[in-house]
């Protein structure tokens, strides 16, 4: 679902603090970017392709565009009315600033993290004073002082480095480049060829080597193995694929590049914590913001 949000060029940004039984938006995405901080729930967050648990003092940046959305625990779906689900939404235009963070050299951290937030940006127990008291008090905050505090957040997040990123590189459609042309060559025919079955002999010879000095390669510029980063492709196609709801599994197994369901099934639920199965089913099924 394409949410509509009270933003505006004259109004750039919306920040809100909720209060909840439980979170109830269904499976989303919008335009805007936004920061959600978590003070009180426990739950689990799908970004893209991602599945991570959630809980009391997790921060969460959120791209342009990136479908998401939050899944309290049973316990607060069930009617214990003693827990809350609290925090602080911050939602902002996609091009807020958009000329001075592109262009000014002061503006280059927040640059790069609003680069990362198209795959979602998680940052697990805050334990920054600073941004945590940026975020409490956020609401309160009126016209110039919005503009001044979310520029100092959004600093302040870029900076600090205990982070990770959620939804997969291939999700996104957005590829790394590592300024080195063989592994950018070798990285495009992956990702163009994941799909079918590419033997490491076929691989190897493109970066003109044999099959164990390029897998030493690859691992050493990419972080990965490369098994393990073709699976990875097919893992975050498959994702997409699910949420579309337009093929059954079997379908899905082999368009992926898996050669059995079993196969698909396994590496799959090693990625995600989840089958192929269960994986959409909390998709199209309960969901939330």
């Amino acid at each position: 679902m394409n949410e509509r949000l009270p933003i505006s060029e004259a109004n750039p940004i919306h920040p809100r603090y909720y209060d909840y039984d439980h979170f109830t938006y269904p499976w989303h995405f919008h335009s805007q970017y936004e920061i959600i901080y978590v003070k009180e729930s426990t739950g689990l967050c799908f970004v893209g392709d991602c599945i991570e648990k959630f809980s009391g003092g997790d921060l969460i940046l959120l791209g342009s565009n990136l479908p998401h959305y939050l899944l309290s625990d049973d316990i607060y779906i069930t009617g214990n009315h003693e827990l809350r689900v609290k925090g602080t939404i911050i939602q902002f235009e996609k091009d807020f600033m958009s000329y001075s963070i592109e262009h000014y050299p002061q503006f280059l951290q927040i640059k790069t993290f609003l680069e990362e937030s198209r795959r979602g940006v998680f940052f697990r127990k805050l334990s920054c004073r600073s941004i945590i008291d940026l975020l409490d008090d956020f609401p309160t905050f009126k016209d110039f002082d919005q503009i001044t505090n979310l520029l100092l957040l959004l600093q302040k997040m870029a900076t600090y480095s205990d982070r990770q990123l959620l939804a997969s590189l291939l999700y996104y459609e957005a590829f790394p480049t590592f300024g080195n042309n063989r592994i950018e060559k070798i990285i495009s025919f992956i990702n163009s060829n994941y799909t079918r079955d590419i033997s490491l002999t076929e691989i190897a010879s493109m970066a003109a080597m044999n099959p164990s000095a390029f897998c030493r390669y690859f691992k050493e510029n990419t972080g990965k193995t490369y098994v393990k980063y073709v699976a990875d492709m097919r893992i975050g196609y498959a994702c997409k694929l699910l949420t579309l709801n337009k093929m059954n599994i079997s379908q899905i197994c082999y368009e992926c590049g898996f050669d059995s369901i079993s196969n698909f099934n396994r590496t799959f639920k090693q990625a995600t914590q989840f089958t192929p199965t269960q994986y959409q089913q909390k998709i199209l099924g309960k969901s939330s913001e």
